[in-house]
């Protein structure tokens, strides 16, 4: 049975995408920065997911619906979010090494996502959930990729407001980046309540995640002159870098 909070991620899914095309402009605007990229990829997958789940809630369950929303949600979530990070505030020879530690960790949860037999017995018609795979085992790949995406994006977003915090000059940013890590990190809690049958806490915590990661990356850009504007980090900023 449909109810209202089924329809919000069709909100999410608007609101990512408006976003996700800010970023990828600020990219094509300056050309240069492999961040840019993963992070803009990483908000259009986030719409990806939650686009999933409102083409479920107007016209009910699909398989292959589902298995994207597992691939897009629990197993790329926000991965390359947290790679545009590392990207940033890393050397590219650690950036690249944890980019093939974590890449093949992906590709094979996603075959096997792909490959899984679906209970149909446990299909809901309008609600999506990680209980109808046949194969249980697949789901212990997301704790350990989210881990990955948490300690990156979140941890890097908290380092950032803490760095941040020192000056009076930036306490935009340093309010921009607590904004940012607690929006990031509320997909992870909602994406924890579908293990327990509550798939309705992650819709809502989606939509509160992008709202607030929104709200980060225009505080990080307050009251600069539009010429000079740099992107806010996801996790951090482009003058964290440099410093």
């Amino acid at each position: 049975m449909r109810e209202p909070v089924h329809f919000i991620p069709i909100a999410t899914t608007l609101i990512a995408l408006v976003f996700a095309w800010i970023v990828f402009s600020r990219w094509r605007e300056r050309r240069s920065g492999p961040h840019l990229l993963w992070w803009s990829a990483g908000i259009l997958l986030y719409g990806v997911g939650t686009f999933t789940e409102g083409f479920t809630t107007l016209f009910g369950w699909s398989e292959a619906i589902f298995r994207a929303w597992y691939i897009s949600g629990a197993l790329l979530g926000g991965v390359p979010l947290a790679q545009g990070t590392v990207c940033l505030l890393a050397k590219r020879r650690t950036a690249d090494i944890l980019t093939a530690v974590i890449a093949p960790v992906i590709l094979v949860a996603s075959v096997c996502v792909l490959l899984t037999p679906i209970d149909g017995a446990l299909v809901e018609a309008y609600r999506l959930s990680g209980r109808v795979m046949e194969w249980q085992w697949v789901r212990a790949f997301s704790p350990f990729i989210n881990t990955y995406a948490f300690v990156f994006l979140v941890g890097g977003a908290a380092l950032s407001a803490v760095r941040f915090s020192r000056k009076k000059a930036t306490y935009n940013r340093f309010v921009g980046n607590v904004l940012i890590a607690v929006g990031a990190l509320l997909p992870g809690i909602g994406g924890t309540a579908t293990r327990f049958g509550h798939t309705e806490a992650l819709y809502v915590a989606e939509f509160a995640g992008i709202i607030l990661i929104f709200m980060g990356y225009r505080w990080n850009v307050r009251g600069r002159p539009v010429a000079r504007r740099a992107l806010p980090s996801l996790a951090a900023q482009d003058s964290v870098a440099s410093s």
